[in-house]
């Protein structure tokens, strides 16, 4: 490693970053994260480059508590300070030589003031950079419309979480979830759509012939939107879920899976996703032992036979977790048999959910129509009831949520969106 090049942690960030003498910028990465693997030539490309500039790595799922007292909700995110204080603007995501090389610059040269608040136009705004909403952005920027996809993460939504993807057409066998999403991400971009990740919406009006959304950074006018925010994984039902989320309480096992080495995981729920994150689980952990609260799984015989054939994965049925045991971190479970109303416990290092998802919506419900689930109610157009305004993907009340099903209701919303506008012409 370069000498201007330091790895550090959320012990030593004041000493290495807020006291050194000169520019830092700093970068947060993880593994199983593409657009890291990406930028790490890029990194170490522009650092030799600046010797003058401390470049800093810092590993985000060691330091979580860091990541979050600074908002850094995504791997990669690179942050640039001067003097004790952060300036330019923050870089995420999918992040260019020639980007990441300007900043470094402007930082050195001290030309790098906190990012002033921006003003963007658009034909079409996607709100979320799911399958759903990067397809939209397919469509419509190769319909010559400019189009800005907004997105609170990295692109991608809960596809770029999962491990692999069997059941998606024309991948001839199986594809890294993080794979599909990056080139997702990557074809709408060539086609000249722009993704502005990691925007927190503060303020939303969806009336009249401009739409408009307000973030932390900018203000965003569009003719046309496209809500594709998809859902988000249901919590587990247990008391202390919200301290011990994170803490042996997970929601992503390609994220989370690989510190359980020879550990003990119970995977929780029946579904398609259960079924395919036990046998991701079953590459790292001892055992895996999973949990359906009835007699019938969800998901094909097909996922079931394969789990059941792993010597590494205990199916029980009939089973819930009524307790989570430990109090810093998880230590056990207690379960109770649906049925006949026992009880055990169980040890457990770590719990994976998967139990369905509820709908990213309570943004919106002021001013759309939602089902009695919280979805987002549309025609066989995607469009809501507000004209200009268009739903894709899982936020949508229907009834078959996959990639592909994303897929289309993201090509069908783009086309109408275009249409939209031609009328308004």
């Amino acid at each position: 490693m370069m000498k201007n090049i330091i790895e550090t942690d959320s012990l030593h960030f004041e000493e290495h970053v807020l006291k050194s003498p000169g520019p830092v910028v700093v970068y947060f990465y993880s593994d199983h994260c593409l657009p890291c693997l990406t930028f790490d030539s890029i990194f170490k490309r522009v650092a030799a480059s600046k010797e003058t500039v401390r470049f800093v790595r810092i590993f985000r799922p060691h330091n979580r508590q860091l990541a979050e007292q600074y908002g850094v909700k995504s791997s990669p995110t690179l942050m640039f300070f001067n003097n004790r204080e952060e300036v330019c603007r923050r870089l995420t995501g999918y992040i260019s030589y020639t980007e990441f090389k300007e900043s470094v610059e402007k930082l050195d040269t001290r030309t790098c003031p906190p990012a002033e608040r921006g003003t963007v136009y658009s034909d079409v705004l996607i709100i979320g950079a799911g399958p759903a909403g990067l397809t939209a952005a397919i469509y419509t920027a190769r319909s010559r419309l400019f189009t800005v996809v907004l997105e609170s993460d990295i692109p991608g939504g809960q596809v770029s979480t999962t491990y692999q993807v069997a059941n998606y057409p024309g991948i001839n066998g199986a594809v890294r979830g993080i794979d599909l999403a990056g080139n997702m991400s990557r074809q709408a971009i060539d086609f000249g759509a722009r993704i502005d990740d990691m925007q927190e919406i503060d303020e939303i009006r969806l009336e009249g012939t401009e739409k408009y959304v307000k973030t932390k950074e900018n203000d965003y006018y569009a003719k046309a939107v496209i809500i594709a925010t998809g859902s988000e994984p249901r919590k587990l039902p247990v008391k202390n879920e919200r301290e011990l989320r994170g803490r042996g309480i997970h929601y992503c096992a390609s994220c989370d899976g690989p510190f359980y080495q020879d550990a003990d995981l119970i995977v929780v729920g029946g579904g398609i996703s259960a079924f395919e994150e036990v046998l991701f689980l079953a590459r790292y952990a001892r055992k895996v032992t999973m949990l359906i609260r009835s007699d019938t799984p969800r998901a094909p015989e097909s996922y079931v036979e394969d789990a059941a054939r792993n010597p590494q994965v205990e199916i029980m049925y009939n089973t819930v977790i009524k307790k989570v045991l430990g109090e810093s971190f998880v230590e056990g479970v207690v379960l109770e048999n649906t049925k006949t109303g026992g009880t055990i416990e169980m040890k457990a290092d770590g719990i994976f959910v998967y139990i369905g998802s509820v709908p990213n919506t309570e943004l919106f419900s002021p001013w759309l129509r939602l089902s009695d689930n919280g979805y987002i109610i549309t025609n066989e157009t995607m469009a809501t009831n507000i004209p200009g305004v268009f739903a894709a993907g899982d936020v949508r009340e229907k009834t078959v949520r996959q990639i592909s099903t994303a897929v289309g209701d993201g090509t069908i919303a783009g086309i109408m969106a275009e249409k939209y506008i031609v009328l308004l012409r």
